[in-house]
């Protein structure tokens, strides 16, 4: 069974910073892409970040271009995602998720549980 586990999550100051971490349960996650999805209430679910399988490439969404960065560690099974200068509206449920390169959800088939990132004053 493919599991993934995504931690770091909280409450955060807006300008604040987070560290996301994403680990594999049962597989490698060199063997996919690994993407991070966002979902706030009401809203569709938007595609954040992803990284290939060997690391060299990643996409980010516009919105978050410049402040967040995803990267993966092989030896930890453990893909992150580093986010700095918080605003409210990147508050949401973060999901990650292993598949194929890309910010298509239908593209991926196994995903997290998800953690909430709440950025408030």
């Amino acid at each position: 069974q493919l599991q993934l586990v995504e931690s770091g999550g909280g409450l955060v100051q807006p300008g604040g910073s987070l560290k996301l971490s994403c680990a594999a349960s049962g597989f490698t996650l060199d063997n996919y892409a690994i993407a991070w999805f966002r979902q706030a209430p009401g809203n569709e679910r938007e595609g954040v970040s992803c990284i290939s399988r060997s690391g060299d490439n990643t996409i980010y969404a516009n919105s978050v271009k410049g402040r967040f960065t995803i990267s993966r560690d092989s030896a930890k099974n453990t893909v992150y995602l580093q986010m700095n200068n918080l605003k409210p509206e990147d508050t949401a449920v973060y999901y990650c998720a292993a598949g194929f390169y890309g910010l298509d959800p239908e593209r991926f088939g196994s995903w997290g549980q998800g953690t909430q990132v709440t950025v408030s004053s």
